[in-house]
């Protein structure tokens, strides 16, 4: 019993945990981040891409 409360007690490595939580969570936000850079970009890819087909060449529809 006694090596159980000295392990609840012990802080070493507490550095170690608290590092790989916010690492975690940054790349977790990351990853977020990008995906919806991604669908913002596309659809701003297409929305221009339809413009200047539309302008350029107004007759091929």
């Amino acid at each position: 019993m006694k090596r159980v409360w000295k392990f609840l007690r012990d802080d070493a490595g507490a550095i170690t945990v608290d590092w790989v939580v916010l690492t975690a969570l940054g790349v977790a936000l990351m990853g977020l981040v990008n995906g919806m850079l991604q669908t913002g970009t596309t659809g701003l890819t297409d929305n221009t891409a339809t413009y200047m087909t539309d302008t350029m060449n107004p007759n091929s529809t």
